[in-house]
């Protein structure tokens, strides 16, 4: 089994980092195969993608024995062919990404996982912006991610001191969606990717562009978008089933169409 385990079940597609010696932390085999899955995910019958960790932790971030052995790839390398596409493919993948943090999740790890679309976390996980602890700035998003997530002071805290967040403090902040108790959480955060899986695909992934609009729209033009993306989401089978199911007094069967 390579650094990337995957496989799909029930419309999910389940991603799991394992290089659990190393608490997931990212080379760049690891990287690049997990843009290779992120690429699979988009076929059709895949609705959901679901990333979590092998072991005991999600992912430590990058791997520094690889960056600092001879010949291996400077941080312009692992910035622009590893963690800049992941993000990217993450981002434009046109139906919900669910990180289901397992333990710690620190550096780059973190920043991948919290720019998922739904991060859940078991209670013992932790989130940790470790870059100023060796002299660097947070990359893979986090720069970006973190402060609409938690707002600017709390954000610049967490980076240049790099303090350790708890997964029930991340919660309170506002860092992540929910906290499961250890024992409960691969059952129930894999609930929440089944969930999306069976719900009408193409208005989640019209709500996921919208939302990333948002960062950048004014409120004139995110209404603007709002109209075109509604009237899209209108012609669709799914919403077809879902007005008939709602006057039928009957669950729904989305298709993702």
């Amino acid at each position: 089994m390579g650094p990337i385990y995957f496989e799909t079940k029930d419309g999910v597609g389940i991603i799991t980092l394992n290089r659990p010696d190393k608490l997931n932390s990212f080379n760049r085999d690891m990287a690049l195969l997990l843009q290779e899955k992120l690429d699979e995910c988009r076929d059709p019958e895949i609705r959901c993608v679901y990333i979590t960790g092998a072991g005991k932790g999600f992912s430590a971030g990058q791997d520094l024995a690889e960056v600092t052995e001879p010949g291996g790839p400077g941080f312009n390398v692992i910035l622009s062919e590893h963690y800049n596409p992941i993000i990217l493919k993450i981002k434009k993948l046109e139906k919900p990404v669910v990180a289901a943090v397992n333990g710690v999740a620190a550096g780059a790890g973190a920043n991948i996982a919290l720019s998922c679309d739904i991060v859940v976390a078991a209670e013992s996980a932790s989130f940790l912006q470790a870059f100023s602890k060796i002299g660097l700035i947070p990359d893979s998003g986090g720069t970006h991610t973190l402060p609409r997530l938690v707002g600017w002071q709390k954000a610049a805290a967490l980076m240049m001191l790099g303090e350790k967040v708890a997964a029930i403090e991340a919660e309170r902040i506002g860092m992540i969606f929910r906290v499961f108790p250890d024992g409960a959480f691969p059952v129930e955060s894999m609930k929440i990717a089944n969930t999306l899986a069976k719900m009408p695909t193409k208005g989640l992934a019209g709500t996921k562009k919208l939302l990333n609009m948002s960062y950048t729209n004014t409120l004139d033009e995110q209404l603007l978008d709002e109209d075109i993306f509604q009237q899209r989401a209108a012609q669709s089978k799914d919403y077809r089933e879902g007005v008939a199911a709602f006057l039928e007094k009957r669950v729904p069967v989305f298709i993702g169409e």
